[in-house]
């Protein structure tokens, strides 16, 4: 058995069990290890001691829990783990900045820290070969887009240091409320029926320690709208990361930082660089949710930017 297959035997048991105090003897013992060298691999793997992840996890569940205002705080608490009222608004406002009554008063997107699928880091798959794995469906390919595509929507600066897109970090979702602000104008805007929506991450004129975040959909070249950004993903040269979920919320929470993670380790171990910015294309299907991130080559690196 490899060393991920032992930590992830644990982290499967430690989500199936949040609300239990573990010891960690115990845990040790699901991985086949001894308690030094899983909580030295627990943290080489999972980037977090054992009770760290541990709260993290409980605190992503209660996060959601807290969203049902017919359910009391303290029983919300006791039910994910946390021994007091007090011990959880603190613990919960050291993960996202404000207590659980704030966040149930003013609920905002956040990010939480997700469950690590570690079979991503270490499996390779071949180009258009389906990967699956704990309820991610993923398939990489090399596309050529021989014409642009037009998008118009809403752009924010996000700061670096509060958004990193792995899945491994807390605290409240700003892409996620950009998408939000699209989602309310977005009937202003004329797309192409059944047109993809695009999220974006890039530099564009964002002040020194941030980055822009564009949410939109796609348009024809002729439609121009004074009172939205607008973007044009260029021509060229594309590593596409197609993947599916059960549901969107389960896609842009916890499924797109995997397929994110495995597709960097997929470009690294190809030798392939990329662009400075990475495209994300929802599609409108149903029965199932769908989208694709789209990874330039270094050769396609310029990013047409305008209002």
């Amino acid at each position: 058995m490899y060393a991920w297959e032992s930590i992830q035997k644990a982290v499967d048991y430690i989500e199936e069990h949040l609300a239990e105090d573990t010891p960690m003897e115990e845990l040790a013992g699901i991985a086949s290890l001894s308690m030094f060298y899983f909580q030295r691999l627990f943290v080489r793997l999972v980037k977090k001691p054992v009770r760290e992840y541990i709260k993290l996890r409980r605190l992503a569940n209660a996060s959601k829990a807290l969203e049902d205002k017919k359910s009391r705080i303290i029983d919300i608490a006791l039910k994910y783990g946390f021994n007091s009222h007090e011990t959880f608004s603190r613990a919960f406002k050291d993960a996202y900045g404000f207590t659980p009554a704030q966040y149930r008063d003013n609920p905002v997107l956040l990010n939480n820290f997700n469950k690590p699928d570690l079979l991503l880091g270490y499996v390779m798959v071949d180009e258009g070969v389906p990967l699956i794995s704990d309820g991610l469906v993923l398939e990489i390919n090399r596309r050529i887009l021989a014409e642009p595509l037009c998008f118009v929507g809403v752009k924010d600066y996000v700061r670096m240091d509060w958004h990193k897109p792995d899945g491994k970090v807390t605290g409240v979702d700003e892409p996620g409320a950009t998408w939000a602000r699209f989602h309310q104008v977005q009937h202003k805007i004329q797309g192409y029926p059944n047109g993809r929506n695009l999220g974006m991450s890039y530099g564009g004129d964002a002040p020194k320690g941030y980055f822009t975040y564009f949410a939109g959909k796609e348009t024809v070249p002729q439609h121009s709208y004074d009172d939205f950004d607008s973007i044009q993903l260029p021509a060229g040269a594309y590593v596409v990361c197609g993947f599916e979920a059960e549901n969107f919320e389960e896609l842009v929470t916890n499924i797109i930082y995997k397929a994110g993670n495995f597709t960097g380790s997929w470009l690294k171990k190809h030798n392939i660089a990329c662009g400075n910015y990475m495209p994300e294309l929802y599609f409108p299907v149903k029965d199932v949710a769908y989208m694709e991130m789209w990874y330039p080559v270094v050769e396609n690196t310029k990013l047409e930017d305008s209002k």
